[in-house]
């Protein structure tokens, strides 16, 4: 394939969700300013037991370099489910509505949650270049009950959907929930956003005896080359009259420790949310995103009764195939010996219920 101008765009637009896009005016944007702490240097946010993001020259190596073996995705892939939520759901269930990629509504003691909310139809800074979608949200936009809390895990394009915050914002006005430094890029694109920022290990109250806490994960985060790691990055449990759910929107699987630490400070889990998506090649997502064999892995880590898998089928960030994550998921477990059945790979429109 031939190295054009608009597919070096398209690419770098798309890497803002794996390696960094260069975007320029990133260069000027406003940016964390707070403490010294075990991982933030003044400057830059570090994962003291995590890896660095790789290189824009490993990027264009990935990229551009011989013997790349890129899946091809059909254009449109739909999923045969939609939902149509209910208002509220009251009691001790939890009602997980899957949106697509990372993004679910999450609806329990009277609330409404959702995470990492992604409408918009590319995953990029541009409406031209970057990954698209090949299939429709699960909840259509106008479906949604009133969204009482937003989370958002960190600042990659395929997570942040600044366009999507701002119609939330203007329709519900929820609170929204990140980590550190990310409050700056949504307020500096809409004052409307009403976005509070938090550390690692921070708990919140969000009412009606539901909480969140902030956790370490494996990854990193990056809006363009010029603010990698300028904001933090997290996973969430989740406190609910069910138990306790373990959200982990992007990370690598390492030695594991991220996984079996959260198990310690927080088991016993209900359930797991894993990624399973945007792995390959391995030489370069190892470190911050898993494969299919590692979320099985992290499962048996962190403890949780179940997991539900996400971040895979909705846009094309990596190599693989559209379906390579579920089938190796199944692989995954039954090498494991573990039931499928406790860890489901839902279409958006699914419903899992506990």
């Amino acid at each position: 394939m031939p190295i054009t101008r608009r597919r070096v765009f398209a690419v770098l637009a798309g890497l803002g969700l794996a390696a960094g896009a260069p975007s320029v005016w990133m260069s000027r944007m406003k940016t964390y300013d707070g403490p010294v702490s075990d991982h933030f240097d003044g400057l830059t946010f570090f994962d003291p037991d995590g890896s660095p993001p790789k290189s824009l020259a490993e990027v264009l190596r990935w990229q551009f370099g011989g013997g790349r073996q890129r899946a091809s995705w059909p254009d449109w892939v739909p999923s045969p489910h939609a939902d149509t939520p209910p208002p509220r759901v009251d009691g001790n269930k939890v009602r997980l509505s899957f949106v697509g990629h990372a993004s679910w509504l999450i609806q329990t003691g009277g609330l409404n949650i959702l995470v990492d909310p992604v409408w918009s139809m590319r995953a990029s800074p541009f409406s031209w270049a970057g990954p698209k979608r090949h299939n429709d949200p699960g909840i259509a936009f106008d479906a949604l009950p009133k969204i009482d809390v937003v989370l958002v895990s960190h600042g990659h394009y395929d997570h942040l959907d600044l366009a999507t915050l701002s119609r939330l914002a203007k329709v519900f006005s929820p609170r929204v929930i990140t980590p550190l430094g990310n409050d700056v890029t949504m307020r500096d694109a809409d004052e409307a956003i009403k976005v509070e920022a938090f550390d690692w290990k921070d708990r919140v109250e969000l009412g009606n005896g539901i909480a969140v806490t902030l956790v370490p994960t494996r990854h990193w985060s990056a809006r363009g080359l010029f603010d990698r790691n300028k904001a933090l990055w997290a996973s969430f449990v989740l406190e609910t009259p069910a138990g306790k759910l373990y959200i982990v929107c992007d990370s690598g699987y390492g030695d594991g420790k991220h996984f079996r630490r959260v198990a310690e400070a927080h088991g016993p889990l209900r359930l797991a949310i894993l990624p399973i998506g945007a792995y390959e090649p391995r030489w370069f997502m190892r470190d911050q995103h898993m494969n299919p064999s590692d979320a099985v892995k992290a499962l048996a880590d962190c403890g949780a009764q179940t997991a539900l898998a996400h971040h895979h089928g909705t846009f094309q960030l990596t190599d693989e195939a559209i379906d390579a994550p579920v089938t190796a998921l199944g692989e995954a477990l039954d090498e494991a010996k573990i039931p499928r059945e406790r860890f489901a790979a839902l279409k958006p429109g699914q419903v899992f219920e506990v």
